[in-house]
């Protein structure tokens, strides 16, 4: 990341490429909305990135499928591992990355379209699937990232809120 870390102070502010940089390490975010009878919903999802968004291939008659294309509005947390070999032997905390988005749903041929998306269906599934597309909007909320691990115990350094945009 362009953020550097000098005495576990941040010396320069995380931007919206840093964090994308992240995100795009990543491939497992948890995702949440409200069900159109009001009811909050999450789930864990494998994600591909392209062009600032966040793609997910789901069942067609799953719930995210319909409940995301009731409405639209979703959240999405990433977390971000953290610690290399030492959190094989340590309980260490991710990073995460959360953010507000809208999501749409398209037809799952997109697939044929998204090979880093498409890597992570089986083809025998493609038939079934939809894609759901996350845009986030507002301001990514991060926990963590950034700064060295020692940090994450001082909650005025180790959260940063930066624009989603570009």
């Amino acid at each position: 990341m362009s953020t550097s870390t000098r005495g576990g102070r941040r010396t320069s502010p995380l931007t919206a490429q840093d964090v994308w940089r992240a995100i795009g390490h990543a491939s497992f975010a948890v995702l949440s909305h409200v069900t159109p009878a009001g009811a909050p919903r999450s789930s864990g999802v494998v994600y591909a990135v392209e062009d600032d968004r966040l793609y997910v291939a789901v069942a067609k008659d799953s719930w995210k499928a319909r409940h995301v294309a009731a409405d639209g509005i979703v959240a999405v947390t990433v977390p971000i591992r953290r610690g290399g070999l030492l959190s094989l032997i340590m309980p260490i905390p991710p990073a995460t990355v959360s953010f507000p988005a809208v999501a749409v749903v398209h037809p799952g041929d997109h697939l044929t379209r998204m090979p880093r998306l498409a890597r992570l269906v089986p083809p025998e599934r493609w038939p079934a699937c939809v894609i759901l597309e996350i845009r986030p909007t507002g301001h990514f909320v991060t926990y963590g990232l950034g700064v060295p691990l020692t940090a994450m115990r001082d909650p005025a350094r180790s959260r940063a809120r930066i624009p989603t945009g570009r």
